[in-house]
């Protein structure tokens, strides 16, 4: 069966999906890992995908340059083996992915999810150094250079309602609890854009993605 087909919703229960987005150097990733742990920890089921790894091929397909249409393949593989077991919840991480121009990716893979946007922030300071301490050799200047575009190009596209939350000087724990406040899945996370999230809440600096 094409996997599109198999992602559409099972038992008429849409699926929910945590958009986490933002900058090279805000955390993205390091966020969507405490995010899944602290799921986890709350026995609350959850998928986590990374959207950076549905589209790493090179080169891009002929007819499908921004590789958009491969994601979206892949997504729907991936997910119809989760909506499999029973799944309705995804934590998805990808630069890009807050924005109304990405929605169609995740209509047409998992079929109507509710989607709830989180834009992780940073200053320019801040992911100078995140990216500073992880990329090296050729990649570093490419990155700080994207990175500055995509923070105004976010900041500027997003859509209304979208949640925003900032990294500096917070802890990964702190940013996950926040992030996780926007989605209603933990009826004890801190709401957007508050403080900490308590004891144990994450190492510090959200660094990477």
């Amino acid at each position: 069966m094409n996997a599109l087909r198999e992602a559409q919703p099972l038992g008429g229960a849409h699926p929910e999906v945590l958009l986490i987005g933002g900058r090279s150097g805000v955390g993205k990733t390091s966020v969507g890992w405490e995010v899944a742990a602290r799921l986890r920890a709350a026995d609350v089921g959850h998928a986590l995908i990374e959207g950076d790894v549905l589209d790493t091929v090179h080169p891009a397909p002929p007819d499908d340059p921004d590789r958009s249409r491969l994601t979206t393949r892949n997504l729907a593989a991936l997910w119809a083996n989760y909506a499999a077991l029973g799944c309705r919840r995804l934590v998805y991480t990808n630069t890009a992915a807050v924005l109304g121009s990405e929605e169609w990716i995740f209509t047409e893979a998992l079929g109507s999810p509710r989607l709830v946007r989180v834009l992780l922030t940073a200053t320019d300071a801040t992911a100078e150094q995140r990216l500073t301490a992880r990329e090296r050799g050729s990649e570093l200047a490419r990155q700080l250079r994207r990175s500055a575009h995509m923070a105004r190009h976010l900041d500027a596209r997003v859509p209304a309602g979208t949640h925003r939350v900032a990294t500096d000087g917070r802890t990964v724990g702190e940013v996950a609890a926040a992030v996780l406040g926007a989605t209603g899945w933990l009826p004890d996370a801190v709401a957007v854009g508050e403080g900490p999230a308590g004891p144990g809440a994450g190492r510090p600096g959200a660094d990477g993605g």
